[in-house]
C-alpha cells in the first residue's frame, strides 16, 4: 500500500494542464446546437402532421 501512495504522489507531480481545445485536438463549433434545434423542430412538425392527418 505504501508503494501505491508513492506512485500516486509521483503521478500528481507530473500532472499536465491543457486547454479544452488542446485536449480535443481541435475546436468544437457551435453549429451542433442549430442542428439539434432544427431537427427537433422538424420532428415536432412531422408528429403534428401525423396526428392531424
Amino acid at each position: 500500500m505504501m508503494r501505491n501512495d508513492r506512485e500516486r504522489r509521483a503521478m500528481a507531480e507530473q500532472e499536465q494542464h491543457v486547454t479544452t481545445d488542446e485536449a480535443r485536438a481541435g475546436s468544437t463549433p457551435h453549429i451542433m446546437r442549430y442542428v439539434l434545434a432544427i431537427s427537433l423542430a422538424l420532428a415536432v412538425v412531422a408528429m403534428l402532421l401525423v396526428l392531424w392527418l
